[in-house]
């Protein structure tokens, strides 16, 4: 009996271990946005994503944002594959997003295909983690113009689930 007792208990406290460094399925993140915009706009606002993983190290995401200053406004939605390693605290990770964004100011708007690269690095282990840093490159397209001198910079709080 104590033999059986000892092993239950080895298995349960090894499953514990396992189920700590578990990739996540999936994980949502929301938090504070630095965008510029070229050729000299700066706009702050909120940044959301959801990702969801097949493997311990490929997903997918969706990238909701909006950035604001002086009336106008740039609201992004995006998606694509993301890459992400999930060992130790830190996660490292890397995007490309594609999707569409709108800008207004005025009562004027426009819609326009929009891409987004880059990456950050997220800091925790279990279902809480912090964002570090985001960074990513933006370009905007729309009737024959192209603007791709553009950065935003996020940083958050994620759950893990």
């Amino acid at each position: 009996m104590r033999k059986l007792v000892g092993v239950a208990l080895f298995v349960c406290l090894f499953s514990f271990l396992v189920v700590a460094q578990e990739t996540p399925k999936g994980e949502v993140f929301g938090g504070y946005q630095f965008t510029h915009l070229e050729p000299s706009l700066n706009a702050n606002g909120w940044n959301g994503a959801v990702n969801y993983y097949f493997n311990n190290w490929l997903g997918v995401t969706g990238d909701f944002s909006g950035a604001y200053k002086s009336g106008g406004s740039l609201t992004t939605f995006t998606g694509g594959p993301v890459i992400s390693s999930h060992k130790g605290k830190l996660a490292p990770f890397a995007h490309a997003l594609f999707g569409g964004s709108h800008f207004s100011s005025s009562g004027f708007g426009n819609t326009a295909f929009t891409m987004m690269f880059g990456g950050g690095v997220d800091l925790g282990a279990q279902k809480f983690a912090f964002r570090m840093a985001q960074v990513d490159w933006m370009m905007f397209h729309d009737n024959g113009v192209t603007s791709s001198k553009n950065v935003r910079v996020s940083t958050g709080l994620m759950f893990r689930f």
